[in-house]
């Protein structure tokens, strides 16, 4: 090969250097590894970084050195993704190449607070369609692409066995070893680190044939001493899966083993792998296997309606006709999870949707930001059952074999949880959205000549700034704000008296209602159902009301994406129209006792008005609700979520009540229970809270509904 390649990089020395200086990660640092216990029970728990074994046994093998005891660990976390930056620049493909440090804890990460930067692109070259197949030339390409990572880090080395003085954002001076930490990407990207045969697991040794059977750990020595041992190059591609003449990056470093520093990848191994590409396809496969190819289609078009019925709630993507689009995202697959047990469960049969809540559980367990050794037993409770159920598949002919290297990859979960702390913070969906930042938008600035150098110089400016204004921030320059305007918000004209009010919603005995609301109000201790309570004794209220549309729930959700701080804000809407086409009233769950954990504290209603009024010189804001009864007292059987139905009054008239908006813990969605049925083709989302008698109560949601309603 007589091609030369670029290969652009920014010195990720420096770039390190940055993140440990920089003092917004001043309380969102770890400075050493650490283990967690939980308060109650003294239990083991994970969820950052440096809670993981992984950094305890390297502080362990550091401390052995009498140069490099009682110096900081810093661990080197890169990650690497295809962009479509490779389309406009020309001649080479490029792989962005990521840094992060494993100090900066996970909360961090996820908001994009600067902790992820991009430190070059690695050059992929091209060849023609006579070549691409040639041994030599998939050689030479593989290779460079180790060459390249070990070319970019070379300036880190030195610091990996002799300390440096480094200067932390909390102000003090540390003397820091650096390591390579663990490498974030998808499976093709895991072949080509780990330097094995497609189709092969990067950490384990079963036979590509059986992958789900138990074996020994790869690592280094042992792929090394086979390498020595064993006849051909033949040989160890067919027996072992190792691309015997390829030199991985890691060889170049201390204290690394690219078998064990293989991510877990809950986006690409979970996500759109095991669910989008393997059992929502075999659901098609198998609706075509046993009811032939016309009725099947039929199936799944009721499939797309059931879908696209789904009511409306905050942060859940529609699909409003379904499910049938070309071009799959990450987003896409994680709405579609959250909505498509309830739609196919009548037109499958009960091992199949055992199947999809087993594993929708378990991607709901890993995904957790924090994971005790309660929570490890329940996930592999949840996957001994996915390989149970999902035997059907097998069974029926759908699938010939379950050697998948994606749906294996759930095997390792555990483990890695134990050495790297909780998933969500090494999920190749960080980098991946950091492509718009740091590619695309970058890449539009350019003058698209010799792109990639103007990319770099623009990144590193960008981190200048966001360093500068955390600096001005630090020193009290940006108190305060320059905007002086005063917005006018535009009102919608609501009902004013309790009496329009009633009138408004159709519900007569509103007034009453709030009567003995306001009795609950001033005699919290009173254990009377409110219908026992004498209407005389209750309070009477004739003045001005406050009627809104929405109401904002703050709550505290570390699993899903929310603040640096774990919180989470969501908008609950009460609106007769919603973005000019339809009324949108959502649920919620109502905290009845505080005591009680989960569902079995909570009730679920409808919110139908939010409204305020100010009695005997206390304000009070309250919601008038149509409340759901509990089929049972535990979830269903067969999906894992929980059933309500409508509750209605003695008449048959819908049961509401008014309750304080304290009592609002947050939103609920509701998918309803379709039965084997077709539904309407006429049905819209917005009226899908009225057209049915009965709902689950969907824990999938997100992953803080999944630890509610579990």
């Amino acid at each position: 090969m007589d091609q030369s390649h670029d290969v652009w990089y920014r010195d990720p020395h420096e770039v390190i250097q940055g993140m440990l200086g920089n003092p917004d990660y001043e309380k969102e640092m770890d400075y050493r590894p650490f283990r967690e216990f939980s308060a109650d029970g003294d239990k083991r728990q994970w969820q950052d970084f440096m809670s993981g074994d992984w950094a305890w046994n390297q502080a362990d093998i550091i401390s052995e050195d009498p140069d490099m005891l009682g110096s900081t660990f810093v661990p080197v976390i890169l990650g690497s993704d295809k962009t479509t930056v490779s389309v406009a620049t020309g001649a080479n493909d490029y792989y962005p190449l990521y840094v992060l440090i494993g100090n900066v804890r996970n909360n961090v990460r996820r908001a994009h607070r600067d902790a992820v930067a991009i430190v070059g692109f690695l050059a992929m070259p091209k060849t023609t369609k006579e070549h691409a197949a040639d041994a030599i030339y998939r050689k030479y390409r593989r290779q460079l692409f180790h060459s390249s990572i070990a070319k970019i880090l070379e300036n880190l080395r030195p610091s990996m066995t002799k300390p440096e003085v480094v200067h932390f954002g909390d102000g003090h001076y540390r003397r820091v070893i650096y390591g390579l930490g663990p490498y974030i990407a998808d499976y093709e990207e895991q072949v080509l680190l780990a330097c094995i045969v497609r189709g092969w697991c990067p950490r384990c040794m079963s036979n590509c044939k059986n992958l789900d059977e138990k074996s020994l750990c790869r690592c280094r020595d042992h792929t090394e001493a086979l390498i020595e041992e064993v006849a051909t190059s033949l040989a160890l591609w067919d027996e072992y899966g190792i691309v015997g003449d390829l030199v991985p990056f890691t060889n170049d470093f201390p204290r690394a083993d690219i078998h064990e520093l293989i991510a877990p990848d809950l986006l690409h191994q979970l996500i759109k792998g095991t669910f989008k590409d393997h059992l929502v396809e075999w659901v098609g496969k198998y609706l075509v296997h046993v009811h032939g190819k016309k009725e099947a289609e039929k199936i799944q078009d009721d499939i797309d309606r059931r879908i696209s019925a789904v009511a409306s709630f905050a942060g859940l993507r529609r699909f409003p006709e379904g499910r049938g689009f070309k071009q799959w995202i990450g987003d896409d697959s994680k709405a579609l999870m959250k909505v498509y047990l309830p739609a196919i469960e009548g037109h499958v049969p009960t091992d199949v949707v055992h199947t999809f809540r087993a594993f929708l559980e378990f991607c709901y367990l890993v995904r957790r930001s924090i994971i005790t050794e309660s929570t490890l037993g329940q996930i592999q409770d949840a996957l001994d059952r996915l390989h149970h159920y999902r035997a059907i598949f097998e069974s029926t002919g759908v699938v010939s074999t379950f050697s998948l290297p994606r749906q294996h990859s759930c095997t390792h979960y555990i483990l890695l949880i134990r050495l790297y702390g909780a998933p969500n913070g090494l999920c190749s969906s960080i980098t991946e959205t950091k492509h718009i930042k740091a590619v695309k938008e970058p890449w539009r600035r350019s003058s698209r000549y010799k792109a990639l150098g103007q990319m770099l110089v623009t990144n590193q400016r960008l981190d200048k700034l966001a360093a500068a204004r955390m600096d001005f921030k630090s020193r009290g320059m940006l108190n305060g704000t320059c905007l002086s305007a005063m917005l006018q918000r535009l009102k919608r004209k609501h009902a004013r008296t309790i009496a329009n009010l009633s009138t408004e919603l159709g519900i007569p005995h509103l007034y009453t209602l709030l009567r003995r609301f306001l009795f609950e109000q001033a005699n919290p201790d009173d254990q009377r159902a409110p219908s026992d309570i004498p209407l005389a004794r209750c309070p009477q209220f004739d003045g001005k009301i406050q009627v809104f549309n929405s109401a904002s729930s703050m709550f505290y959700a570390p699993s899903d994406r929310s603040g640096i701080g774990g919180m989470r804000r969501e908008h609950i809407c009460a609106c007769p129209v919603w973005r000019n086409k339809a009324p949108r009233y959502d649920c919620v769950f109502v905290n009845m006792d505080a005591d009680v954990e989960g569902m079995g504290g909570m009730e679920v209603a409808r919110i139908m008005y939010f409204f305020s009024y100010t009695f005997e010189g206390i304000l009070y804001p309250c919601a008038v609700v149509r409340w759901f009864d509990k089929a049972s007292d535990g979830p269903d059987e067969h999906t894992g979520m929980w059933i309500v139905k409508p509750s209605f009054d003695t008449d048959n008239s819908p049961f509401v009540g008014i309750i304080h908006i304290d009592s609002i813990y947050r939103a609920a969605h509701l998918v309803p229970i379709y039965g084997t049925q077709f539904i309407s083709r006429d049905l819209k989302h917005y009226d899908s809270y009225d057209a049915f008698q009965a709902f689950y109560v969907n824990k999938f949601a997100d992953h803080h509904a999944f630890e509610i309603a579990s």
